[in-house]
């Protein structure tokens, strides 16, 4: 396929967690309100006068002070997270805001706080830690309203002025859908036996939404949305395999790179950083107030393992299955980050469900957060793709 015009600009975008684009928002005047989780609703960080960043890693290597403070127990997100900070990796954060989504992350930015690893110079920089409901019910939700208007609302508006009123978050939610509806439009396009763009393109552009302010990024996503309208697909794109990829967080993109240098089609991202739900616009009523609806909306959206109700894990499996379904999948790679733990019990019975349940090839793995020269986790999708070939050679389909 013709190459897509902005897929180099947002690659180099990704390139670092400090951004020429962040800088530019910065000199505009606005405030960068950095993140950690998907369980803080980035609305509220995208009011008149800031804009969100969520916090990654690119190009780690030696995880060494990151793992001295946190052990080599905790995850390789959270170690390669503090390892940035203490680098010097995000002083250009004007706040820290995260949620208890798991102990190694409130460990993660606890320690940059202990550490003054970050906002150095910056006489109003603070950390803001939250906490969020295990379960999805009506308590919950007042736990989540509350918190976000606590720890999220409150300290922006005091801190920096920023106007935190009803109408300001209808505005912003208004601006989040826009770039939400671009992406899953865009994502439209890896349906069919022809799809218009990789999965490692969407994922790059997906990614970029994440990384960057929003408002600076989206006529190169309208952009692409009109390219990929008109962009002829490959007669033979050289895909032996649709997979679905769910889990955990992945913000590297040689993770997808790899999986489609082996021959499968990611045509489906239900992980931390994707598309599935992370850009599922925000639908609100003109009767209850906007704080409250955007709270429901990520809370009853979330497929984050920390929600543990029955409920909840029960409509984890069936949306896998639903998206697999849509996105006409083969088969399912569940992944998580090694010694995550949340993901870690998802991942192990998800899969199992997921197989034997409703009849999915799954290839469980855990994997490093940087996976760049992984040859074994190569061999494991290879082998994979090709157990798929062979039973849908053999007469049966991938998921029957």
């Amino acid at each position: 396929m013709k190459d897509l015009k902005h897929l180099i600009y947002f690659e180099d975008l990704l390139q670092n967690a400090f951004n020429p684009l962040i800088a530019q928002a910065q000199s505009e005047g606005k405030i960068c309100a950095a993140y950690s989780c998907e369980n803080i609703p980035e609305p509220l960080l995208n009011l008149e006068g800031c804009f969100s960043v969520r916090l990654r890693a690119p190009r780690t290597g030696s995880m060494e002070m990151g793992t001295y403070y946190l052990t080599s127990f905790l995850c390789e997100y959270s170690r390669a997270l503090l390892e940035r900070a203490i680098e010097g990796g995000f002083n250009f954060a004007d706040c820290i805001i995260t949620p208890d989504g798991c102990t190694m992350m409130n460990r993660c930015i606890e320690n940059m706080e202990l550490l003054k690893a970050v906002g150095k110079d910056k006489e109003k920089f603070f950390f803001q830690y939250l906490e969020i409901p295990m379960k999805c019910d009506d308590n919950g939700l007042n736990l989540y309203t509350l918190q976000c208007k606590n720890h999220i609302l409150d300290p922006l508006s005091k801190t920096f002025g920023i106007d935190v009123s009803d109408a300001a978050l209808r505005k912003a939610v208004a601006e989040h859908n826009k770039v939400c509806r671009l992406i899953r439009e865009i994502g439209e396009f890896r349906k069919g036996d022809k799809p218009r763009i990789t999965g490692y393109e969407f994922h790059i552009i997906t990614l970029a939404t994440y990384a960057a302010p929003k408002h600076l990024i989206l006529d190169k996503l309208e952009e692409t949305l009109e390219e990929l309208k008109v962009r002829e697909p490959d007669e033979k794109d050289g895909f032996r395999a649709r997979v679905v990829v769910v889990g955990s967080e992945i913000d590297d993109v040689d993770f997808i790179k790899l999986i489609e240098e082996t021959g499968a089609y990611v045509c489906a991202d239900r992980f931390c950083y994707g598309s599935l739900p992370g850009r599922n616009p925000i639908e609100l009523n003109d009767t209850e107030d906007a704080l409250t609806q955007i709270c429901r909306h990520y809370m009853q959206a979330s497929q984050c393992p920390r929600y543990m109700n029955t409920g909840k894990n029960v409509a984890r499996r069936e949306y896998v299955n639903a998206l697999a379904k849509e996105y006409n999948a083969d088969g399912i790679i569940y992944e998580q980050i090694k010694f995550c733990d949340p993901w870690a019990y998802e991942r192990m019975v998800g899969s199992h469900v997921l197989h034997d349940d409703f009849g999915y090839p799954v290839l469980s793995v855990d994997r490093p957060y940087s996976i760049a020269g992984s040859g074994q986790m190569r061999t494991r999708v290879q082998a994979f793709v090709e157990s798929i070939e062979i039973k849908k050679i053999q007469g049966g389909s991938a998921n029957g």
